[in-house]
């Protein structure tokens, strides 16, 4: 059996587990989480971001340093952000309208005496480009902190470029390392039925049949947003622009898709979605390499789409009205804080918290969406992780055909 059909079950059992874990008492819930579900999700999350760092920063480097030329390097970079941009503020228009139509703060009753959420402080933009550049790489490395990985990554690999022949040893061991990191992915990755299983079992379980049950309408609508943003933005820039079949190109990326919804992280499935990404789909190693760890760290339009939704449904909930001077707000606050605020733990919703200061909503009521954003958080990675991807196959395509011309 292929790992993608053992995944596929792994997933469907999680789901039936975890909806049956709802009916159990807590307690038991308490303990078969505790001692079987959180460790089981927790190895699988760790054997993956125990290879995150160094594969991003061997990937940066190799990709960095096979573009060659530091011009083609930052046209590959241009061409990549303002891919991300776009395909954000397509998404926030999306989840906006929906929104708007399902009025989804309108279907129910709800509590926001008892809503209470403390809004975590994101670095201003400025601070945030100006600590891209590392004082101290192996520090970032050690921390993780992904933006300046890439940054000093990128610079060893324009390094390595330039010296050319003079650095081919190291550059063949650069190859070299990333042979072993793929294998140990390949290794890693015959857990992945068992994490992604104990994960899902486990998010359902604890979000409880109430809270899915009442915040329905809030779920359905950020869902439907990250369908029809995959199914229509993301699958015409496939076909149109990369001259490719979308659903041949989803099947070949459902590995990485599946694992990062079952550890709703773009960061912990870059392993996987790189070698996804090269070998099932055919995007060039060096495009791949950099396109998309810089896409997991600040590629976000399935987080787009739940900042949107929430905003009207908290503004919905509080009966307080959003002018078009709000949604336009929303629109570019969202969009230049999808790579603001990259790298920042707990992202979404301290965007979010972003988002609903500057239109004037209050905080609070993202202690609404609290209980269920974990399900939804799964969905929405899968979605960044197939934004990166396809991405990296659009530039891929492009190179492929000026070579070939």
């Amino acid at each position: 059996m292929s790992l993608t059909k053992k995944i596929l079950i792994a997933l469907f059992l999680g789901v039936i587990t975890g909806l049956i874990l709802t009916f159990v008492p807590e307690n038991i819930y308490s303990v078969l989480d505790t001692y079987i579900l959180n460790p089981v999700g927790q190895i699988f999350i760790h054997l993956i971001m125990m290879l995150v760092v160094p594969i991003v920063f061997v990937s940066i480097v190799l990709g960095s340093a096979g573009l060659g030329d530091p011009a083609k390097l930052g046209k590959v970079g241009i061409q990549t952000i303002s891919f991300f941009l776009t395909t954000t503020a397509i998404a926030l228009c999306i989840s906006l309208a929906l929104a708007y139509m399902i009025k989804p703060g309108t279907e129910g009753v709800f509590n926001v005496s008892a809503a209470d959420y403390e809004a975590s402080e994101a670095p201003p933009i400025m601070e945030t480009l100006v600590n891209i550049i590392p004082t101290n790489p192996l520090s970032s490395m050690s921390s993780g902190d992904m933006l300046q990985i890439i940054a000093f990554a990128v610079f060893v690999g324009i390094a390595l470029a330039l010296l050319g022949k003079k650095t081919l040893g190291m550059y063949r061991l650069f190859e070299q390392a990333n042979e072993i990191l793929m294998l140990l992915v390949n290794i890693v990755m015959k857990t992945a039925p068992y994490g992604a299983f104990a994960l899902i079992a486990s998010a359902i379980g604890g979000a409880g049949l109430n809270a899915i049950g009442s915040m329905g309408a809030y779920m359905g609508t950020v869902i439907l947003g990250l369908i029809i943003h995959a199914a229509f933005t993301y699958s015409l820039a496939i076909w149109l622009i990369g001259k490719g079949n979308p659903i041949q190109f989803y099947k070949n990326f459902f590995p990485a898709m599946s694992v990062s919804f079952s550890t709703a992280s773009s960061s912990a499935t870059l392993p996987i979605s790189i070698k996804t990404a090269q070998e099932n789909i055919g995007i060039d190693k060096n495009i791949s390499s950099f396109v998309q760890p810089l896409g997991a760290t600040i590629n976000m339009d399935g987080t787009a789409i739940m900042q949107a939704t929430a905003a009207v449904f908290i503004s919905q909930v509080y009966a307080i009205p959003l002018d078009f001077s709000d949604i336009i707000m929303i629109i570019l606050t969202a969009t230049l804080a999808s790579i603001g605020t990259a790298g920042v733990p707990g992202v979404g919703l301290i965007m979010l918290a972003m988002v609903l200061t500057q239109i004037g909503l209050p905080v609070e009521g993202i202690a609404l969406i609290i209980g269920i954003d974990r399900i939804l958080d799964m969905l929405r990675t899968a979605l960044n992780v197939t934004g990166d991807a396809t991405c990296a196959y659009l530039i891929s395509e492009s190179e492929k055909r000026k070579k070939a011309g």
